[in-house]
């Protein structure tokens, strides 16, 4: 049996199409709503980059919704391993944006103000040598992070079995292995937030109610509701 065939390649979904095939889109109609999630924290904190890089860019829209609302110089570039991916971002470059076929090893050391890597970190294989890496290519990083472990997660195993089948999820985290991850790694956490990313999205009536609930328990214990019920991701802003 050739064992080297069945090793895992934490790459192989984004370049052999199988993540394509069950997102065809690559997630591009959430753009939007992570771009208020990322102003959001550029606002808290007064950032108006000059420059930005995106790894792990996907189909682009990210970039191309941010570019709208910073500084008409602003330079912005994304980086993507996945050549399905850059072929769906191509048509959305211009003179300030551009969209490269690369990982985190192309993008040059301390060439950008903001690092954004939104929804990434749970893909990589060696998610702590891809933070390290991370940490020296720009001033300001901003991370967007899944947060599947909870009580209802692990209550229903379906529930993580799905997220690495479906989602291509090899991490778990919650807020705390987040935040000491990023710690461990070298980075000075700046500030931190819940986002909405589930229950902003009901598809069914079903979702809906779960979502309305949730969405009573965090205004009541934000906390003890994403420990329990799930639901929601971190944003992060690190030096």
């Amino acid at each position: 049996m050739n064992t080297e065939a069945l090793a895992p390649n934490s790459e192989r979904p984004y370049q052999d199409g199988s993540y394509l095939e069950q997102n065809p889109d690559w997630h591009a109609y959430r753009s939007p709503w992570k771009v208020q999630q990322i102003l959001k924290m550029l606002r808290r904190h007064q950032i108006a980059p000059a420059s930005v890089v995106e790894i792990g860019s996907g189909a682009g829209e990210v970039l191309g919704q941010l570019q709208s609302n910073l500084n008409p110089s602003c330079e912005l570039r994304g980086y993507e391993i996945a050549e399905h991916a850059v072929q769906l971002s191509l048509r959305r470059g211009n003179e300030k944006l551009h969209f490269f076929h690369g990982g985190v090893e192309d993008v040059p050391d301390n060439s950008c103000d903001l690092v954004l890597v939104l929804d990434v970190v749970e893909h990589v294989e060696d998610y702590r040598g891809f933070l390290r890496q991370v940490r020296n290519k720009g001033k300001f990083k901003l991370f967007h992070i899944p947060l599947d472990i909870s009580v209802q997660s692990v209550l229903r195993p379906s529930s993580l079995r799905q997220r690495r089948t479906e989602n291509f999820h090899l991490h778990f985290f919650t807020k705390d292995t987040a935040l000491q991850a990023l710690e461990e790694t070298g980075y000075e956490v700046v500030d931190w937030f819940y986002t909405p990313g589930t229950v902003d999205f009901s598809d069914t009536w079903r979702k809906w109610l779960l979502n309305s609930f949730r969405k009573l328990c965090f205004a009541i214990r934000p906390d003890l509701t994403v420990r329990v019920l799930s639901g929601y991701q971190l944003m992060v802003l690190a030096k």
